[in-house]
């Protein structure tokens, strides 16, 4: 099994989503934990216009929810940002890429990079 790490801003909104919305992200997370680097669509895709090339995103299924992530240098999948992306289906991306990258180097420097 692989470690699964939610940030704090991940973990809040995990907490908050409705039964039905919780369950299709449980689901999501536990494929992940699972199956590690090698999980694949329609679980996990990749993702295109992040620095870092390796960047996926969770997909959970009935649900427009996306989680992205990347693995550590320990290869613990660690959650970076989550939200609906119901209406915005482009510009979720561009707004939250960056974040996640931000998200990404603060954890590498305060637990994943040794």
């Amino acid at each position: 099994m692989w470690e699964i790490i939610l940030t704090e801003e991940v973990e809040q909104w995990y907490l908050a989503l409705d039964s039905d919305a919780m369950n299709a992200v449980t689901g999501a997370i536990n494929y992940l934990e699972q199956n590690g680097p090698m999980a694949r669509r329609p679980v996990v895709g990749e993702i295109q216009g992040s620095k870092y090339h390796h960047m996926k995103e969770l997909i959970p299924p009935g649900v427009n929810i996306r989680v992205l992530f990347l693995f550590d240098p320990q290869r613990n999948a660690v959650l970076l940002v989550a939200g609906d992306k119901t209406g915005q289906w482009k510009q979720w991306y561009t707004d939250n890429i960056p974040i996640a990258e931000e998200r990404y180097e603060n954890w590498l420097q305060t637990n994943g990079g040794e």
